[in-house]
């Protein structure tokens, strides 16, 4: 009996131990990375991958040829990023900003002062002040000229690069305001080369293209003298009005022949984020990088899936940077009239949920009429398939369309009715918790599908991230992250209740392990927040789903299991290399080094930043406030579903804990928990009403089998919501359970047939009207 009982245990910790061996690193593969001789980064703010062409910008265009490629998130400490922001970042190898801002909706001209105090360096008198209030006034730890101070020398080609090649006090160790007709000499000087081609804007016909070609002419003259062995990055290092784009980047010399570039911080191929361009720098050249002051990682390349003709790759680039725009246009609307649909869904479900019960006596309240009542579940159905839906829209190439919010639009609500229709147009729609299975499996799957295929689903879309925000390029986001927590839980916890008690908690781990899986592997999710946040929220629901309390036993059980989850994702981190560490493994290291004190910060601000702007705070809010003031009151309906399902109740417990956990650990305030709250409560709300108008249906019992006592018929009426709690989970009247067991749990359809009833007596249902049944279903 006792290996019996300790059999749902060990699976539990084999599944466990499985989930976080499937996170280890896999052994590294390709050559190590080539130093060289020297580097130039050619910067041109505002150049982007439509700019080029064979015949426009041959120079360009030639060495994008036969060098590695991707695109440039151009990310700084403001939004959007001007020229001067640009290559202020670009020198911090940081989030940095260069006081000064946009001017009737465009970035202003470079203006610079440089002093000649000689005749081979400059000094910017600024840059003082500049450091300083980056230092003081900035969450993000940023060092102007933390690239120039890693090297003892550095030359400035024009006013932009000086920007960028001053050390923190001023100070240019050689500068030229224009490539001189010798520029082998100038370049060859220093190991490092910051050369200006220009701002690639302009407003009249033919102004950006004479722009473009005048970059690429400067270009030319730097390729026809660089120096041997060296490494030529070319960056549209900024925006040069509101619009933030995806710029060019390319990467050229020893080791960056063809394919895409990427990097440890994006972990996508073709895709490149500002603040790598210095520690490239650095790597390239042999140099130690100072971790502590950049926020970015050596870049890298791949020849996996660039076309071998140069226009389809250009193509590709350019078609990404139109996603990315029109997700920013698309996805601010998009969340705005989400989070206000659902408020008014749950006000609206309000006068549903006061009026669903049946009471007895001759002046009961009329309830509402069965048409009434299918179509409040089925908005509430459509409701917590929005997300989901909204991920399959971007299936479709809706950017390329002239009108991309009208294209999503339509693709949105054809996703949300088909999904609605496969839920509530089958079978599940029979059974009470049927929906809460079904949207739950359609949530669940639609992400994590989406994690085994690259997520291309989430980059760029609408209820994805955006590569222009700069925080993330592959695996889960926080909205998608949301969606997964709340419907797997809710498919865990429905389905443990279907099992004998012993099993319920193995089954809720078993799901759970998958889930931190997916969440937490680097090559899939790559979340390790998110893993831990899922950790503690199967653990609190694992520990729930047998019925009762959540007693300081079972807390502290769950506890222990939370905590050693959570050593084994961080010893697996840390074993990785520094540059490919997730956000745990990093936040270690930082406290090891002494320098998390401004991780912390810069994490706390990112929480204040994300609930103050971001529509799903206002939605959480509003999920919380009517989970309290109307669910959980008496006639809300949520206490007689949470006593009747027990491991449904540890499912929502766990929804609750991980998704807000989830958004602290990602600087996301109540962003995932916003997005869970989306999926889940409209499901809380849609099986509170099907409780309740169960509530007070009677019981028919049949004829008993061979060898039992006659049956008797009972009513379940007048207990009330959450009446019949205890500390095992709450079931039915306790009459009708004990004409259940004694006609061996069996009901009558209304043809006369009997349908069987497994025996485990904590699930007993709300009573089931005239149809066969299983434990816990309650048929409309």
């Amino acid at each position: 009996m006792r290996g019996r009982q300790l059999t749902p245990v060990l699976v539990a910790l084999l599944v466990v131990v499985a989930s976080i061996l499937g996170m280890m690193q896999r052994p590294p593969t390709g050559s190590p990375r080539q130093t060289v001789d020297y580097v130039i980064i050619a910067g041109a703010p505002g150049l982007r991958w439509d700019d080029l062409s064979a015949q426009e910008t041959p120079t360009l265009w030639s060495l994008a040829e036969r060098g590695s490629i991707g695109a440039l998130s151009v990310r700084s400490a403001r939004r959007p990023t001007c020229p001067a922001d640009g290559w202020l970042t670009l020198g911090a190898g940081n989030y940095a900003v260069r006081p000064g801002g946009l001017t009737q909706e465009r970035c202003p001209d470079l203006e610079i002062t440089v002093e000649r105090p000689d005749p081979n360096g400059a000094y910017l008198p600024d840059q003082r002040a500049v450091a300083m209030h980056n230092r003081e006034n900035l969450p993000w730890g940023a060092v102007p000229g933390a690239l120039a101070e890693a090297l003892r020398c550095t030359t400035a080609v024009g006013p932009g690069a000086a920007i960028a090649a001053a050390r923190p006090f001023g100070r240019v160790d050689r500068y030229v305001p224009a490539l001189p007709p010798d520029a082998a000499s100038t370049l060859a000087a220093c190991r490092l080369n910051v050369v200006d081609l220009g701002v690639v804007a302009g407003e009249r016909p033919g102004e950006r293209e004479a722009a473009v070609r005048r970059a690429d002419e400067i270009l030319g003259q730097v390729l026809a003298a660089r120096p041997e062995r060296s490494l030529v990055l070319v960056a549209g290092l900024s925006d040069t009005d509101q619009a933030s784009r995806l710029h060019v980047a390319i990467a050229d010399g020893p080791g960056w022949s063809g394919g895409w570039l990427t990097s440890a911080s994006t972990g996508r191929p073709g895709y490149l984020p500002l603040v790598d361009l210095a520690p490239t720098a650095l790597a390239a050249l042999g140099e130690p990088l100072p971790r502590q002051l950049f926020a970015g990682h050596p870049a890298d390349h791949t020849s996996e899936g660039r076309p071998g003709d140069l226009r389809a790759a250009v193509a590709r680039l350019a078609d990404a940077d139109r996603e990315a725009g029109a997700q920013q246009r698309v996805a601010g609307r998009f969340f705005v009239l989400l989070a206000l649909a659902q408020l008014v869904v749950f006000v609206a479900a309000v006068p549903l949920l006061r009026r669903a019960r049946r009471y007895g006596g001759p002046y009961s309240r009329p309830t509402w009429p069965a048409s009434v009542l299918r179509t409040g579940e089925l908005v509430l159905t459509a409701a917590a398939l929005a997300i989901p839906a909204a991920l399959l829209a971007d299936a479709l190439p809706w950017w390329r369309s002239s009108r991309p919010g009208l294209v999503f639009a339509a693709a949105f609500l054809t996703a949300l009715a088909a999904t609605t229709a496969a839920v509530m147009g089958g079978p599940l729609r029979r059974v009470a918790l049927g929906p809460v299975v079904g949207v739950g499996a359609i949530a669940a799957a639609v992400v994590g599908l989406d994690l085994l295929t690259g997520a291309s689903l989430q980059l760029n879309g609408v209820a994805g991230y955006s590569a222009l925000e700069g925080g993330r390029y592959a695996g889960v986001g926080t909205v998608g992250l949301g969606a997964f927590i709340a419907g797997l839980l809710l498919v865990a916890g429905v389905l443990a209740q279907r099992v004998a008690r012993p099993w319920r908690r193995a089954l809720v781990v078993l799901a759970g392990a998958v889930g931190v899986l997916l969440v937490g592997s680097p090559y899939l999710g790559a979340d390790a927040g998110g893993a831990v946040a899922l950790t503690a929220g199967v653990c609190i629901a694992a520990a729930l789903s047998t019925g009762g309390w959540l007693t300081l036993a079972r807390l502290a059980s769950a506890v222990v299991a939370g905590l050693a989850v959570t050593t084994g994702l961080a010893v697996l981190d840390l074993r990785r290399p520094p540059e490919e560490r997730d956000s745990l493994g990093r936040f270690l290291t930082h406290l090891s080094e002494g320098s998390g004190g401004p991780v912390v910060h810069r994490s706390g601000a990112a929480n204040v930043i994300a609930f103050a702007t971001s529509p799903l705070t206002l939605l959480a809010i509003g999920a919380g406030l009517f989970l309290w003031l109307a669910l959980m009151r008496d006639w809300g309906g949520a206490k007689r579903l949470f006593g009747l399902y027990p491991a449904v109740r540890a499912g929502f417990a766990g929804v609750a804990v991980a998704s807000v956990i989830a958004g602290l650990f990602n600087g996301a305030a109540l962003n995932v928990a916003g997005a869970a709250a989306a999926t889940a409560l409209p499901l809380a709300t849609l099986a509170a009403l099907r409780v309740l108008v169960h509530a007070d249906d009677r019981t028919v019992v049949g004829p008993a089998p061979d060898g039992h006592p006659p049956a008797t018929a009972t009513a379940s009426r007048g207990r009330g919501p959450g009446a019949a709690a205890s500390r095992e989970g709450v079931d039915a009247d306790a009459a009708d359970r004990t004409a259940r067991r004694a006609a061996d749990d069996a009901v009558v359809a209304a043809d006369g047939t009997v349908g069987a009833v497994p025996g485990d007596g904590d699930r007993d249902p709300p009573g089931e009207r005239a149809a066969p049944a299983t434990a816990g279903d309650v048929l409309p």
